[in-house]
């Protein structure tokens, strides 16, 4: 059974993460764009009203020249608000203006330039962020236009710096509403799982509970119930139809096989041979024991028998399974062992278990030569509780493993043995029963190891028994 995805691997997340990123994405480049756009616009305006303060001051050069330069930018400085003006010299003497130092400009002369310079605040020098152009005049002065463009620059600052953050806080926010989201949707989901393992271990009867919200849950919700009432009803007719026939069929073969014994009785009492009647009384039984074994694969199937279910001793069904079949053993002369583990029960139907363990061992001492070895080991890992049977026989290719568990299937080399092809069909259905695997592998140096695996929820400590691995 595959175990249910963590939270941030649910399908729900993985959306709710690409909507986030796609979301953060799109505030990012809103941002960036309004930001961008405000910028080129603060700046186009800016740059216009320097361009009028520089057309104002080369019509005052043109017209009165240098004095007249000075003197409108002496007037200017006087109530320069946030312009800015200096006029010096080829060697940055200031001339005439409000700044008191040549800032450090860098860029191409005759362009657009930012730079920084300090203003007395409040008595203190404060440094300030400022934009303008550069032209020159005649005799190698130089004139400066600017304007302060500090609050803007402080607004840019804060967005470069705030971005990060927001679109951060924006990922965080949205992983927590999508791990909300998926959590809400994994305990819709888990319910349905849980309901669905339920109907797969046989209880036809349960159905998925409704939280009467209306929504896409809900309705597959019903449509899962319908179809499982659909499911219910077909299984129970096809169950009546498959008991109807059996019972029906089984009750005459049981007279047959009677009459046949009552025949056979009276010949051998007459002293004639009862060869044939005999052997038809052995077909007979073979017909009898094919029924019951299928019965008891439907059965299990459908989970009719779980009313029997309770903790068993896995130890005493080995020690059961091996005294009824010690006999069998001895007159095929193979050497017949139990290797019991830690004393731990299971919960389990006992009469099934004890039958899928007697088909295996039947079959390990059917197909081990004279002289050979079958065991039965009962072992408590880690995570599961084991019982496996293994033999010296000839073994099962690897390839053919698969396809010995269906039903009616034999394999070449034992097609003139006695058998139905049910027995390893029997054991599969009864392992899916209680939730278990039927593993078969090599048995080395050679032979089969049939391994019957209960999970850890299957297990239950006898009391007063310690957990034990029987290596230990």
């Amino acid at each position: 059974m595959r175990t249910k995805p963590g939270l941030y691997r649910t399908q729900a997340f993985r959306i709710v993460l690409v909507y986030v990123l796609l979301f953060a994405f799109s505030v990012t480049a809103l941002l960036f764009f309004t930001y961008w756009n405000t910028r080129r616009t603060l700046d186009g305006q800016t740059d216009e009203i320097i361009e009028a303060e520089i057309t104002g001051l080369q019509e005052e050069n043109q017209h009165f020249g240098l004095p007249g330069v000075v003197e409108t930018v002496r007037a200017r400085s006087l109530h320069a608000g946030q312009s800015l003006y200096m006029l010096s010299d080829g060697l940055h003497h200031v001339v005439a203006g409000n700044l008191e130092f040549w800032p450090q400009i860098s860029g191409v002369p005759g362009g657009m330039v930012e730079f920084d310079y300090e203003r007395p605040v409040d008595g203190k020098l404060e440094e300030r962020r400022a934009r303008g152009r550069v032209f020159v005049l005649a005799g190698d002065f130089n004139l400066l236009v600017a304007q302060d463009v500090h609050d803007r620059y402080l607004i840019e600052h804060m967005f470069t710096t705030t971005l990060p953050w927001t679109v951060l806080l924006i990922l965080l926010l949205g992983a927590a509403g999508g791990g909300l989201l998926s959590r809400n949707m994994l305990r819709r989901l888990d319910t349905i799982n849980r309901t669905s393992g339920e109907i797969i271990a046989g209880d036809l009867t349960r159905r998925v509970p409704l939280n009467g919200s209306g929504d896409e849950f809900d309705a597959l919700a019903e449509n899962l119930n319908r179809m499982l009432d659909r499911i219910e009803r077909l299984m129970k007719g096809m169950r009546e139809v498959t008991d109807s026939v059996a019972h029906d069929l089984r009750t005459p073969l049981n007279r047959l096989r009677n009459r046949l014994e009552e025949s056979a009785a009276r010949l051998a009492a007459s002293g004639t041979q009862a060869g044939e009647i005999e052997r038809a009384i052995a077909e007979t039984d073979q017909l009898i024991a094919t029924f019951n074994a299928l019965l008891l694969i439907a059965e299990t199937d459908a989970g009719t028998t779980r009313a029997a279910m309770a903790a068993l001793d896995i130890n005493a069904v080995a020690a059961d399974v091996a005294e009824l079949y010690e006999p069998l053993a001895e007159e095929r002369k193979v050497t017949l062992t139990v290797i019991a583990g830690a004393a731990t029960s299971i919960e389990g139907n006992r009469s099934l278990i004890a039958q899928a363990l007697a088909n295996l061992v039947d079959n390990a001492i059917k197909y081990t030569p004279a002289g050979g070895r079958v065991s039965i080991r009962t072992a408590l890992g880690g995570e599961a509780v084991e019982l496996s049977v293994a033999d010296s026989g000839p073994g099962i290719p690897t390839a053919d493993r698969a396809r010995v568990t269906e039903r009616f299937v034999r394999l070449e080399a034992s097609r003139n043995s006695p058998g139905t092809g049910l027995g390893l069909s029997l054991v599969v259905a009864v392992a899916h029963f209680h939730q278990a695997a039927l593993i078969l592998k090599d048995n080395k140096p050679s032979g089969l190891k049939a391994v019957l695996r209960f999970p850890k929820a299957a297990m239950r400590p006898l009391p007063g028994a310690p957990l034990k691995n029987a290596a230990e």
